[in-house]
């Protein structure tokens, strides 16, 4: 079998640019989307300005990159986590929850969530930045939506008749534990947001000791 050959300056240039993307994601929850510059980058990361340039043309670009690397990073903590550790219905909905929670608890940026940041950041800025902010948090939330519209199918919460509007809840807090930590450096915001949600999820008739999963947080500090 012919072997393909490898493309070493391409692999470094991939490599590089994963790099890059993995310090720029992090201080963007830090310093903001606006607040990255390919200079500041350039100085941060240890590569030159003309090698990031290179490897994102524009700042506009240099920002897609980034949302799109965020992306990746809550999809495969949150989402793609819940999915291979939980079956459809309630147990994967409070997996969701509980996984989110730990993506921003456990400081995955530095800022917390991505996506909150951004959209405070972004909420009245139009324009393609905005743009891919939306789609990235409505995916998110729309997946959310449908892991508790099949709960409602299996009769999981029998009395629910809204998932948007629940879900329009549970996002809600789950966001307020986040900016409220990270504003009073305290886990506290999590162990409240965690009886929120136990709470919402109990009031529509879940399963109570299925929800209590939703609480493995140590005591607040």
């Amino acid at each position: 079998m012919t072997q393909v050959p490898v493309d070493r300056r391409r692999a470094r240039g991939d490599e590089s640019r994963r790099a890059v993307l993995a310090h720029a994601v992090d201080t963007a929850t830090v310093d903001g989307l606006d607040g990255l510059t390919i200079g500041r980058l350039a100085d941060a990361s240890g590569h030159s300005k003309s090698g990031i340039a290179t490897l994102f043309g524009s700042k506009e670009q240099l920002q897609l990159a980034v949302v799109a690397a965020a992306r990746e990073i809550f999809v495969e903590r949150v989402v793609e986590s819940a999915r291979t550790r939980s079956p459809r219905g309630l147990v994967r909905v409070c997996t969701l929850l509980a996984d989110w929670l730990a993506y921003s608890r456990d400081r995955v940026f530095r800022g917390g969530c991505f996506f909150a940041a951004a959209s405070v950041e972004f909420d009245a800025k139009p324009g393609v930045i905005r743009d891919a902010v939306v789609k990235a948090s409505s995916e998110w939330e729309d997946y959310l939506t449908v892991s508790i519209e099949y709960a409602m199918a299996q009769r999981e919460l029998p009395l629910l008749d809204d998932a948007r509007q629940l879900t329009f809840e549970l996002v809600s807090f789950l966001e307020a534990a986040n900016t409220r930590s990270l504003l009073h450096g305290s886990a506290e915001p999590y162990v409240r947001a965690e009886a929120a949600v136990r709470a919402r999820l109990l009031s529509f008739g879940g399963d109570a000791e299925l929800i209590a999963t939703i609480g493995a947080l140590s005591p607040p500090r």
